[in-house]
């Protein structure tokens, strides 16, 4: 099994091979073996594979995150949209009931005022007066 370096130059050398050799870097050329075993091009297809299946692979995890993710933000959105239409729903009860519970005051207020001046000043006015004759009586 190559290592990583030779790897490199390896692919290197493929490319180098490929193009022109007066093309190629004096530290590349440096490393190259004198003579290519036939396996060396075995190796690099398998590597060369090995590192394809391995990008797919994260590619597809990191597609199938983005998918969980894009679904987690729809459900929660989708939550949000329901608890936003529910406060609106018990901001308006709230509003409905401030409303009745101010008009119960006032009636409220009404009874308390009808009472005391039909009863309480009446009663007060008859017990001052009732008070008031027996003193007189006496003079």
């Amino acid at each position: 099994m190559l290592s990583f370096e030779a790897l490199i130059v390896v692919m290197m050398e493929s490319v180098a091979m490929s193009e022109h050799r007066a093309d190629t870097p004096e530290q590349v050329l440096k490393f190259l073996p004198k003579e290519w075993p036939n396996s060396y091009g075995a190796q690099v297809e398998e590597i060369g594979q090995a590192i394809v299946t391995k990008i797919q692979s994260a590619a597809d995890l990191s597609n199938e995150n983005c998918d969980r993710a894009l679904a987690l933000a729809h459900k929660l959105s989708m939550q949000l949209r329901t608890a936003e239409d529910r406060i609106s729903q018990l901001e308006a009860e709230v509003e409905l009931f401030r409303d009745r519970a101010v008009r119960a005051e006032r009636w409220l207020q009404t009874i308390q005022n009808e009472i005391e001046e039909k009863l309480i000043a009446p009663r007060s006015a008859n017990a001052t007066e009732q008070t008031s004759l027996p003193k007189d009586a006496e003079l």
